[in-house]
């Protein structure tokens, strides 16, 4: 009951009453559904029972922070697991990249918390490189703020961006992996070896392109 969860122990039954009345808590439920999803169509989503103030707002406050926070972890799991996945491809019996794969095993298995935890323990506890919490000093730019323009707001990046992005990373550099083995099975790339283009050629601007359809249908996923 969320009135419960509001007033204290020592509130009335009038007290109750008039809270739920306020809250339209008295109305039947297709009529306070109704309502919810008209306000919420117009991003008013009540007032934080927690805090006492607008849900909009708090998710206004926040929303900086996880855009910031999202995005870079995409873009750091994209470009280093796009580099390991296309090295374990091109050089998938050498020693390293059996290194890489193993390793991104490591990362698909270990729960997100589990990492951030082993991160704190080690970088913030053990060398106090990283702040364990925190945005650090923001700088405001209008309504948006942003940790990337100072110091302490970059070391408060570094250790949520790898957290989030390592799964992503290990997944990413699997797919890349997979799908370039696939693309240099295929006629084209077989035709373009005929024609006399280098290898690397061949590799990165024929195969990588036609990896890349479902490497970022897959980022876009982990993104949203």
């Amino acid at each position: 009951d969320p009135v419960s969860n509001l007033v204290g122990q020592e509130a009335t039954i009038q007290d109750r009453q008039e809270l739920a009345k306020e809250l339209g808590l008295e109305d039947p439920f297709p009529v306070q559904f109704a309502r919810f999803a008209w306000n919420a169509a117009r991003g008013e989503f009540g007032v934080s029972y927690r805090q006492g103030r607008p849900v909009s707002a708090l998710l206004a406050e926040r929303v900086p922070a996880t855009l910031e926070l999202a995005i870079l972890s995409a873009f750091f799991a994209l470009v280093v697991g796009l580099a390991l996945g296309v090295y374990a491809a091109i050089r998938r019996d050498g020693i390293i990249a059996n290194i890489f794969m193993s390793a991104s095993l490591i990362g698909v298995s270990l729960p997100t918390f589990l990492i951030g935890i082993g991160l704190i323990y080690v970088f913030s506890v053990e060398l106090r490189w990283l702040p364990s919490f925190g945005r650090g000093e923001v700088v405001r730019l209008g309504w948006w703020t942003t940790g990337l323009l100072t110091e302490s707001g970059l070391k408060s990046l570094v250790m949520p961006v790898i957290t989030l992005g390592f799964f992503q990373l290990t997944l990413v550099m699997r797919l890349v992996r997979a799908e370039m083995l696939e693309v240099m099975r295929a006629d084209f790339i077989k035709f373009a070896r005929a024609r006399g283009l280098p290898e690397r050629v061949v590799q990165l601007r024929h195969a990588l392109r036609n990896t890349m359809v479902p490497v970022i249908t897959i980022v876009g996923l982990q993104l949203g």
